[in-house]
């Protein structure tokens, strides 16, 4: 045991003060003592995570019920075979210990393994594919963003950082607009029901010309509202242009998606929602400047490539830029005229042979040994004596030509002559 347990520190007989940091001590001495607490696995989803440009992670882990701030160093998440987002679900193993500057216990994780997505982080991809398939995410879909709106309506928390953050901005704008202030949780379980109906006054008024939804940064539970699909459906159907501006620049939402304009912060949101005549003239003339100083450095840089193009030694003597060329199609014109010639005389053999081939087989080379073929007058070909009759007209084919025969009598073979 500690020498500060030893001191007794909860005697009566003697008043002994202690420092913060001697009790924070003690109380990672008792901790370290513990053999659960110096190695064992943790599961829960991740929630708040950052990753430091040093290399170490930070982020709480919790369930529904508790939740543990975690650090996992950068000697040990460099060998993750995953990269943790928010949401997910892992398992982790490490040991517990106080960190002593802020008087906080939490968790340092040596390994880790994925276990899967929370299940608000699951809902969330589930209601996105679905939501995108319906077409409520489609650019073609969402509308222009007014220039230079007269009246702005706000649906936030009258009391939150973000409305505070909003008006800040636009007092700021020398644009002539006014605003008008739509009160809703923007957290918790009444959040998506006023939210939604904030959204459906606003367009039922007739002064309105952009409506800003808005909250700050958040966990995944904290945003949830602006992830649910009556609000989301409430934006979509919305006939007045929306500008989303909900959390931090990481921070995705629903909303985001189905809105026409989607604002990193709440004070992005402002500046795009009230953006002024003298602001825009500006921007054009500074635009037009910087076009101009672009346009015209391009033009003398490609000027003098092709200057310099213009003076290398194939152009000066185009000849040679075909020379090889030419030289080249010369060599292919002469392979191409043997080939021909050697095909053409491959098939010409080939052809002499089937020819000869065919002849032996004509029945005219029969003629020729002094046979003929009988033909009546529509040229079928007489095989035997039944097709014909005396007096019939018939032609006998020759080697050389035709003959007209008219049939004086006929008989078969075998019968008795006439």
């Amino acid at each position: 045991m500690s020498d500060l347990y030893q001191d007794d520190l909860f005697s009566k007989k003697e008043k002994k003060i202690y420092t913060v940091a001697e009790i924070t001590g003690y109380l990672q001495a008792l901790i370290k003592e513990d053999a659960l607490l110096s190695d064992f696995w943790i599961s829960g989803e991740i929630s708040n995570f950052y990753h430091h440009s040093s290399g170490h992670m930070y982020f709480t882990l919790k369930d529904k019920n508790s939740q543990l701030k975690t650090v996992m160093f950068k000697g040990y998440n460099s060998s993750l075979d995953f990269k943790p987002e928010e949401g997910m679900q892992v398992e982790a193993r490490g040991n517990l210990d106080i960190y002593a500057q802020r008087g906080e216990y939490q968790f340092y994780a040596r390994e880790m393994e994925k276990a899967g997505k929370g299940k608000l982080y699951e809902a969330f991809e589930k209601l996105k594919a679905r939501l995108e398939k319906e077409g409520l995410f489609a650019e073609a879909k969402k509308k222009e963003i007014p220039l230079l709106a007269s009246k702005i309506g706000i649906v936030t928390s009258p009391t939150g950082a973000a409305v505070r953050d909003i008006l800040s901005v636009m007092k700021r704008r020398s644009g002539n607009f006014s605003v008008l202030i739509v009160p809703a949780h923007v957290q918790g379980d009444l959040a998506k029901g006023e939210i939604t109906a904030g959204i459906e006054y606003l367009n039922s008024r007739d002064d309105i010309d952009l409506i800003i939804i808005s909250r700050g940064g958040g966990s995944i539970e904290d945003l949830w509202p602006f992830n649910e699909e009556e609000v989301a459906r409430a934006v979509y159907n919305s006939r007045l242009p929306v500008i989303s501006g909900v959390g931090h620049e990481t921070d995705f939402t629903i909303s985001d998606f189905v809105a026409d304009l989607r604002a990193p912060t709440p004070s992005a949101a402002a500046e795009l929602a009230t953006a002024n005549r003298e602001e825009i003239l500006n921007r054009l003339d500074n635009l037009t400047q910087r076009l101009l100083n672009s346009s015209s450095s391009k033009i003398k840089e490609l000027q003098n490539k092709l200057q310099s193009i213009a003076e290398r030694r194939i152009f000066v003597s185009t000849e040679e830029l075909f020379r090889n060329y030419e030289q080249e199609l010369d060599s292919l014109e002469t392979k191409l005229e043997h080939l021909i010639e050697k095909k053409y005389n491959l098939w010409e053999n080939k052809y002499q042979l089937l020819y000869q081939r065919l002849n032996n087989l004509s029945p005219l080379k029969t003629l020729d040994r002094g046979y003929a073929i009988l033909q009546d007058q529509e040229e079928k070909i007489i095989k035997s004596v039944s097709q014909i009759e005396a007096g019939d007209q018939l032609q006998a084919r020759l080697s050389d030509g035709l003959a007209d025969l008219e049939v004086k009598a006929c008989r078969k073979d075998g019968d008795i002559n006439d």
